[in-house]
């Protein structure tokens, strides 16, 4: 090769690479990182007592990694007199700029709106959803508890209105990833 088309060759390489970096660092680098350790499939474990549930949930980043969603539904058998019944849920999880925390919005089939403030432990393990604090309403918090890199506890809890630290327990659950 003569010396000029080698000088070209080098310019043109060392224009592109960067573009290339810049391109895989935006990729990885979406802001979710904390979160990327509930991204994919999960199936309820255990269960199978009355009154108790199975189910699947996802986490799936959307919208050009945008937001992340989680799709829930558990099935509940007939107990009690009460007869069988089916939970689906979505959880849209957002920033409104890039710099802002994490907020959610969880919608259900039983018509629940709530809107949480994201919290995540110093380790990453612990995932914290808390509602807004709102009168006359009941304040919730959703956890998960990484317990390895395919299993993670779940719990939902509640504290009524006007004692939004008082909360008792109302799910615990174990899934693991599919």
């Amino acid at each position: 090769m003569n010396r000029t088309v080698r000088i070209f060759l080098l310019v043109t390489i060392a224009g592109i690479l960067p573009l290339g970096v810049a391109n895989r660092a935006q990729e990885t680098a979406s802001g979710w990182e904390p979160f990327e350790q509930l991204l994919g499939d999960w199936v309820g474990e255990g269960g199978g007592q009355p009154g108790q549930g199975g189910g699947e949930f996802s986490f799936h980043l959307d919208l050009q990694k945008r937001v992340l969603v989680r799709k829930s539904y558990a099935d509940y058998p007939a107990a009690n007199g009460r007869p069988a019944f089916r939970h689906d849920d979505l959880m849209v999880m957002y920033r409104e700029s890039e710099n802002s925390a994490v907020k959610a919005l969880y919608l259900d089939s039983e018509g629940h709106v709530i809107h949480y403030s994201v919290k995540v432990s110093a380790d990453q393990k612990t995932i914290e959803f808390i509602s807004d604090v709102l009168p006359s309403t009941p304040t919730y918090r959703l956890t998960y508890l990484m317990t390895g890199g395919n299993t993670l506890n779940i719990k939902f809890e509640s504290a009524p209105p006007g004692k939004p630290d008082a909360f008792s327990t109302y799910i615990e659950a174990k899934a693991k990833r599919k």
